[in-house]
C-alpha cells in the first residue's frame, strides 16, 4: 500500500503518536546485543525493577525519513544519530548500540513501514524514534543488568503549529540541565525537566520556553527541545556553544550550509540574553522543529522583536529552503549527508 492510498490527511498531520505496522527491537544480555528483529507488538514487556523506570537510565534519538519527488526515500545524516546515541549511552553507563546495526535497524523500520512515509510535497515526514532503556530485575542506583534498543516510526506534521511563521518565546527561570550534568546527552531526564516550564510558557501564549545557561543565567542555550540560532545585523550566522547543550545535528548542518552554501561567516559561541540587539533574525532548529523563526523573545526586561512577528526573515528562509531541499532530494547536499532507503 502506498502512502497516497492511506486515508490520512497528510497536509494537516499533527505531531502525535500513530501506531504503524512494524518496529525493531534488540536485547542486550550477557554482555552483547542480539541480532534484533522486526515486530508488530508496540508494547514493551519489562521488569518492575527496570532502571529506566526508577533511575532514568534511558536515552533516545530523533530522525526522519523523507519522500522524494521520484518516490524514493531519503535519510538525513543517520550516521550522526548513531554516533550521538552511543555518546548518550556512555554518559549514563549503558552499552552503546553498534553503528552499523543502528543503520540497518533504521533502514528495516522504514522499509517495513514504507506506506506510512508521507507523500512528497505534503510537508509531512516519517519520524523515527530509536531509544535504549535499562531493564531487568534491578534494585539500587547502578547500571542495569539488561537493556533494550528499539526503533519505532510515526508519520508527523509540523512540530510548532505555525511552521515557518514566526512565533514568540519566553525566557524561563527554570534550568533544563545542570552544569557538568547530562545536558549534552539526549537522555529522558533533560526532557522531563522541560515539561513544566514549557507548559507554563504555552499558558502565557508563547510557543515554548527558552533556557539560559545553568551556571550564570546570562546566555541562551536551548529553545524548548530545539537549538537557538541568530543572524547578526552584519550577516553572521551564530549558534550558542555550551557543554550543557545537546549537539544538534540540524544545528551543525545549518552552520555548514550558512558558511559553505551561503558564503556567510558562521560562529558557534556565547549568545548573551542582554545582547539580543545584535541579531536581525533568530530561530529554533532541530529534527522535530526543522527551522522555526522566532518573532520575538520575552525577557525580564521586556519583549525583544527580531525581523518580523509575521514574516520569515530572508536568511532564515534561504536556510530552510536549503536544508529541506537537501532532505527531500531537490538540492544536492554535501557528500554523505543523504542515505537512500532501498525499497
Amino acid at each position: 500500500m502506498s502512502a497516497e492510498k492511506r486515508e490520512i490527511d497528510w497536509e494537516n498531520l499533527g505531531y502525535g503518536y500513530i501506531k504503524t505496522d512494524y518496529r525493531y527491537i534488540s536485547y542486550w544480555k550477557d554482555g552483547a546485543w542480539d541480532e534484533g528483529t522486526l515486530t508488530e507488538d508496540n508494547q514493551l514487556h519489562i521488569s518492575e525493577g527496570s532502571t529506566a523506570l526508577h533511575y532514568g537510565q534511558s536515552c533516545f534519538e530523533g530522525m526522519k525519513a523523507y519522500r522524494t519527488k521520484d518516490g524514493r526515500i531519503n535519510l538525513f545524516r543517520p550516521d550522526q544519530n548513531a554516533k550521538r546515541m552511543q555518546k548518550s549511552c556512555e554518559r549514563i553507563m549503558m552499552p552503546a548500540f553498534p553503528e552499523e546495526q543502528f543503520l540497518e535497524a533504521i533502514q528495516a523500520v522504514v522499509k517495513a513501514n514504507e506506506s506510512w512515509v508521507p507523500p512528497y510535497g505534503s510537508g509531512s515526514t516519517l519520524y523515527l524514534r530509536p531509544f535504549v532503556i535499562g531493564v531487568g530485575d534491578n534494585l539500587g542506583i547502578k547500571p542495569a543488568t539488561e537493556y533494550i534498543f528499539s526503533v519505532f516510526a510515526v508519520p508527523v506534521g509540523l512540530y510548532f503549529k505555525g511552521g515557518l511563521t514566526p512565533s514568540n518565546f519566553i525566557i524561563s527561570d527554570y534550568d533544563r540541565a545542570a552544569p557538568q550534568g547530562t545536558g549534552a546527552a539526549k537522555v529522558g531526564g533533560n526532557y522531563a525537566a522541560s515539561i513544566l516550564p514549557g507548559q507554563d510558557a504555552r499558558k502565557r501564549n508563547f510557543s515554548d520556553a527558552i533556557y539560559l545557561d545553568p551556571a550564570t543565567h546570562t546566555k541562551i542555550e536551548e529553545v524548548g527541545s530545539a537549538n537557538f540560532f541568530g543572524v547578526t545585523k552584519d550577516g553572521t550566522f551564530v549558534t550558542p556553544y555550551s557543554p550543557s547543550i545537546l549537539p544538534s545535528i540540524t544545528k551543525y548542518s545549518l552552520l555548514y550550509l550558512a558558511e559553505h552554501y551561503l558564503g556567510m561567516k558562521a560562529e558557534e559561541r556565547d549568545v548573551y540574553v542582554d545582547n539580543l540587539d545584535e541579531f536581525s533574525e533568530a530561530g529554533a532548529c532541530g529534527t522535530a522543529a526543522v527551522i522555526s523563526p522566532i518573532g520575538g523573545i520575552q525577557t525580564k526586561d521586556g519583549f525583544h522583536a527580531f525581523h518580523s512577528e509575521t514574516e520569515v526573515g530572508p536568511v532564515t528562509q534561504k536556510l530552510y529552503d536549503l536544508l529541506t531541499g537537501i532532505q527531500f532530494g531537490d538540492v544536492e547536499g554535501p557528500e554523505g549527508w543523504i542515505r537512500k532507503v532501498e525499497i
